[in-house]
C-alpha cells in the first residue's frame, strides 16, 4: 500500500483535484470549507484500475501554512505536483518543488489543473515552463498531464500515469522496528483515542503494546484501520489509523511517534548530511538557529557545521544538530531545515547518525568518512560503523543503530566475521540471532588492554589479594552484566586473565609474602590451631597481623568467616560442620547450647556457627532449635576400629 502527497502553490486546485479523483474532499475543517483554503493536512484514498488502494495526503499551499505541508509530505512514496495552467509557476510552486527535491522524492506526476481555462498556445508555454522547473530535480522525468477537475478532462490519463509511477516504486522495507509518526490525534465516541500517520520501518498489529515517544507513555493498540477498513495487521508504507488504549488524546500531539517498547530512544543530537539551497539568501553559519522538520515533527535546533565555519548557497556538508527538545529519528531519515524568522526553506538532507557523540567541528576530521559509511555504505560497512560507535553490544542494538532490514543482518555479520573484523563474545549469531553479543576487533583489543590494566593496577594496590573481584572489574569496564560475563569468559579462555571463582587475576601474578608477613601469618595460625573452637576474633586477628593479611588468609581459604566478628581455621571449621551434621543421625534437632557443649566453647562461637549454617543452607532454625535442611542427609558416625 502506497501514499501519494500533493504539492504546489495555493489556489492551484489541489484539493479540488483530489475530490474529483476520489470523491472525498480532503478539507475536513469548517474554516477550510468556509474559506475554500486548505490550512492543514487532508486525507483521501482511491483504488487504482489494477486494484491497488492508495492513500493521498493533501497539503496546504499557502506560505503561512508551509510547516503543516512539511508535516505531511515527508512520508509519501510519490508526489502529485499541481500547477494551475492559468497562473503557471508561482512562489510556493518553486518552494514545494525544492522541498520535494531535498526529500529525494523521485517519483511523481505533474498535473496542470484548470487547463480548460487557457488557450492551447498558453498551455504549451506552461508545459515548457513546468519542464524547465523540473530540470536537475529528482522529479525531472515526471510526466506532465493537463487536467480539469471540473470537466474531468485528463483525469483518466492522470490516474494511469499515477498507477505507472507507483508500479515502479519499491515496497517499503520492513526493518522490524515500526514507527507511526502522528499527524492527527482525536477521539471517537465509544472507542477513545485514535492517531493517524504513515507507518514506516515495520509492521503493527492489533493488540501490540506500544509507547508514545519522546514522552514515553505506554499503551496498547486496540484496533487498526486503513482507508476506513478494519485490519488486524498494518504494513510499512500504509496510511494507518490506530485506536489506542491507556493513553488520553490530550497526551498526544503531532510529531510524536507510536513505536513498540524498547525499539527506539529519543535523541537531542543528530549528525546529518545537508545541502543548502542555491537560492538561499545567505550562508548557513555555525551556531545558527533553525527549525528542523522530520517526519511529522518540528523542533528548534542549533546548527554545528562540521569541518568548516559555514556553508555557502548550493554547498553540501555535514552538520550536527543540537535540538532543544527530543525527537525520534533513524539512520536515513530525510529532513528539512527552515529559517525561523523570516520563514524560509534553507535546505535538507538525510540523518546519518541519530545518536552521535558531541563533535568538535574542526578537530574531528575523520567524521565525514565515518558518517558517509553510515549513510551510503554497504550493509556490512553500515553495521561495522555502528559497532565502532557502540562498542560491545547485543547484535540487536547494533542492527537498530545501523537501521538494517532483518534480511540483510545475517549476510552483513557473515561478511564482517569472514574479514576478522567482528568478534563474537556470546552465542553464535546463527543460533542466537540478534541476542548474540558482538563487538569489533579494535574494540575487543581495547577491552583486553583495559581489563588487564585494571587487574594489574588492582594487584599493585592489593598485593596480598589473590584476585580482583569480578564485580569491581565490571564496574571499571562499564559493561552490562551479560556483556561482562561473556567478555570475561573470553578473556579467561584466551589466557589474558585467570579464573579465581568470584575474582580474576593476571596470568603472571601470585601472592608473595615477605619474611615479616610470613612470620605474622604463622603466629596467627598457631593461635587458631591452639584454640580451634574458641579462636581469636576478627578484631584480635587484625591487631595481631593486619587487615590485609587476614583478608589474604580468608581469600586463600585458610580461615573461614562465620560472622562479621567470628573466624575459624579451615580445619576446625570442617570438623565442626561434620560433627553437627553427624548429630542429626541420632536426633532430629539440636540447640545452640548442645553445640556449645559439643565443642566446649562459649555461646557466641556456637551461635555464630549455627547462624552461619542456617545461611549456607545446611540447617534451618525452628524456634530455639535447628533441624537439618530438607533434602540433606545426616552424616554418619565413622565406624569404630
Amino acid at each position: 500500500m502506497k501514499v501519494i502527497g500533493t504539492a504546489g502553490h495555493v489556489d492551484h486546485g489541489k484539493s479540488t483535484l483530489i475530490h474529483a479523483l476520489t470523491g472525498i474532499h480532503p478539507d475536513r475543517l469548517k474554516e477550510e470549507q468556509e474559506r475554500q483554503l486548505t490550512i492543514d493536512l487532508g486525507f483521501a484514498w482511491m483504488t487504482l484500475p489494477a486494484g491497488e488502494s492508495v492513500g493521498i495526503i493533501d497539503v496546504p499551499g499557502h506560505i503561512d501554512f508551509i510547516e503543516n505541508m512539511l508535516a505531511g509530505v515527508g512520508g509519501i512514496d510519490a508526489a502529485l505536483f499541481v500547477i494551475a495552467a492559468d497562473e503557471g509557476i508561482m512562489p510556493q510552486t518553486e518552494e514545494h518543488m525544492a522541498i520535494l527535491d531535498l526529500l529525494e522524492i523521485d517519483r511523481g506526476v505533474v498535473a496542470l489543473t484548470k487547463s480548460d481555462l487557457v488557450e492551447p498556445e498558453w498551455l504549451e508555454l506552461v508545459i515548457e515552463e513546468s519542464r524547465e522547473l523540473l530540470v536537475g530535480k529528482t522529479l525531472q522525468d515526471a510526466p506532465i498531464i493537463p487536467v480539469s477537475a471540473m470537466s474531468r478532462h485528463g483525469l483518466g490519463q492522470l490516474i494511469q500515469a499515477l498507477e505507472e509511477v507507483l508500479a515502479q516504486t519499491p515496497e517499503r522495507p520492513d526493518r522490524g522496528r515500526p514507527r507511526l509518526p502522528v499527524d492527527r490525534a482525536f477521539t471517537i465516541s465509544g472507542f477513545g483515542t485514535v492517531v493517524t500517520g504513515t507507518l514506516v520501518d515495520g509492521s503493527l498489529s492489533a493488540g501490540d503494546p506500544i509507547e508514545i515517544l519522546p514522552e514515553g507513555r505506554g499503551g496498547r493498540i486496540r484496533g487498526l484501520q486503513t482507508h476506513n477498513l478494519k485490519i488486524d495487521h498494518a504494513r510499512p508504507g500504509s496510511r494507518v489509523a490506530a485506536n489506542l488504549t491507556g493513553i488520553n488524546v490530550d497526551e498526544i500531539v503531532r510529531g510524536e511517534v507510536v513505536v513498540r517498547p524498547g525499539d527506539y530512544r529519543p535523541t537531542t543530537m543528530l549528525d546529518v548530511r545537508f545541502r543548502l539551497l542555491p537560492t538561499a539568501d545567505a550562508p548557513l553559519k555555525h551556531n545558527q538557529e533553525v527549525k528542523l522538520f522530520l517526519g511529522s515533527a518540528q523542533r528548534m535546533a542549533v546548527v554545528r557545521v562540521l569541518g568548516t565555519s559555514s556553508l555557502r548557497p548550493g554547498e553540501a556538508g555535514w552538520l550536527q544538530l543540537m535540538l532543544r527538545e527530543p525527537i525520534v529519528a533513524a539512520r536515513g531519515d530525510r529532513y528539512i531545515l527552515r529559517r525561523p524568522s523570516p520563514g524560509a526553506t534553507l535546505g535538507g538532507g538525510r540523518v546519518a547518525d541519530p545518536h552521535p557523540k558531541r563533535r568538535h567541528r574542526l578537530k574531528d576530521l575523520e567524521v565525514p568518512r565515518s558518517l558517509e559509511n553510515l549513510l551510503e555504505g554497504s550493509p556490512a560497512e553500515v553495521l561495522a560503523e555502528a559497532l565502532e560507535q557502540l562498542g560491545p553490544v547485543p547484535l540487536a542494538a547494533a542492527t537498530r543503530r545501523a537501521g538494517l532490514p532483518a534480511e540483510l543482518v545475517e549476510p552483513a555479520v557473515g561478511e564482517l566475521a569472514a574479514q576478522g573484523y567482528l568478534v563474537i563474545l556470546g552465542p553464535d549469531p546463527v543460533t542466537a540471532g540478534e541476542d548474540a553479543l558482538v563487538t569489533t576487533r579494535s574494540h575487543w583489543e581495547r577491552l583486553v588492554e583495559s581489563a588487564t590494566r585494571h587487574v594489574q593496577q588492582f594487584h599493585a594496590r592489593n598485593p596480598l589479594r589473590a584476585g580482583m573481584p569480578r564485580e569491581e572489574l565490571r564496574s571499571r569496564l562499564s559493561l552490562e552484566p551479560t556483556l561482562f560475563a561473556a567478555a570475561v569468559l573470553r578473556l579467561i579462555d584466551s589466557g589474558a586473565l585467570v579464573d579465581q571463582g568470584s575474582t580474576v587475576r593476571d596470568r603472571k601474578f601470585e601472592v608473595r609474602l615477605t619474611n615479616d608477613e610470613r612470620a605474622r601469618v604463622d603466629a596467627l595460625i598457631e593461635r587458631f590451631q591452639s584454640a580451634p573452637f574458641s579462636p581469636p576474633s576478627f578484631k584480635e586477628s587484625t591487631e595481631a597481623a593486619s587487615e590485609e593479611l587476614v583478608a589474604y588468609l580468608l581469600e586463600s581459604g585458610q580461615l573461614v568467616r562465620a560472622s562479621p566478628e567470628i573466624l575459624f581455621h579451615s580445619q576446625a571449621y570442617k570438623e565442626m560442620v561434620a560433627r553437627v551434621q553427624r548429630a542429626f543421625s541420632k536426633q532430629e534437632s539440636v540447640t545452640v547450647a548442645e553445640v556449645r557443649d559439643m565443642f566446649n566453647t562459649s555461646r557466641k562461637y556456637a551461635l555464630a556457627l549455627m547462624e552461619h549454617l542456617d545461611t549456607i543452607g545446611i540447617t534451618v532454625r525452628e524456634g530455639d532449635v535447628r533441624r537439618l535442611a530438607r533434602g540433606l542427609k545426616a552424616a554418619q558416625e565413622p565406624p569404630n576400629d
